[in-house]
């Protein structure tokens, strides 16, 4: 199970189709939209 960082989604392997590798942590998105918010400011979404 993973957590979309930016709106909070639990997501597994069948809804996580959008990911990066930050800082050697592979990170899912639920969406584009997501992970393109993630991408502009990743340091306000990781705590």
């Amino acid at each position: 199970m993973f957590r979309d960082p930016v709106c909070g989604m639990v997501l597994n392997d069948d809804t996580a189709k959008f990911k990066i590798t930050y800082e050697g942590e592979t990170i899912h998105f639920c969406s584009l939209q997501c992970k393109k918010r993630f991408k502009r400011q990743p340091t306000k979404f990781l705590k």
